[in-house]
């Protein structure tokens, strides 16, 4: 995949915006693990390599296991591998990113809100939001995984 352009070089405020954003997410309280966890589903969905990449290598510093990660897709079937929260997090996210199809039901949202209070789970949206944005700014310009990177860089 061969990069379509640099949109961090080229539209350094905006990206610096997003950033805010992001900033926001980390310290707004809600657990690091769980919206780790979400922007991995978040980028599953919509198939963005460089941020499964960068969230898979995120996750696993915070001490996920490889397991967790590999059922991270078919979390509503993984049983107790994922806690309540994760679960109803992830449930949100995903109606959320396929707004389109969803029109996130009142159902959806129900179950959301009894996981999570007002501010998270307004705190989570934004999330979301932010992800899909990322995803689609680095799907859109081609932005490489790291590792396909670093592979590049050795030569293999």
């Amino acid at each position: 995949m061969t990069q379509r352009l640099d949109y961090q070089v080229i539209s350094p405020a905006g990206i610096k915006s997003l950033g805010g954003v992001y900033a926001y997410v980390a310290l707004c309280g809600l657990p690091a693990s769980l919206i780790e966890l979400v922007y991995l589903r978040i980028s599953q969905i919509n198939n963005c390599a460089y941020c499964l990449d960068m969230h898979t290598r995120a996750l696993i510093e915070k001490g996920e296991t490889p397991q967790k990660l590999a059922l991270a897709q078919a979390w509503a079937e993984a049983g107790a591998v994922f806690s309540a929260r994760e679960r109803a997090a992830l449930a949100w996210a995903e109606t959320v990113t396929r707004v389109a199809q969803t029109n996130v039901p009142d159902s959806d949202y129900e179950a959301a809100r009894s996981a999570f209070d007002e501010k998270e789970l307004v705190d989570l949206t934004i999330a979301i939001s932010l992800m899909n944005a990322y995803n689609r700014m680095a799907i859109s310009f081609r932005n490489p995984p790291q590792e396909s990177r670093v592979r590049q860089a050795s030569g293999g």
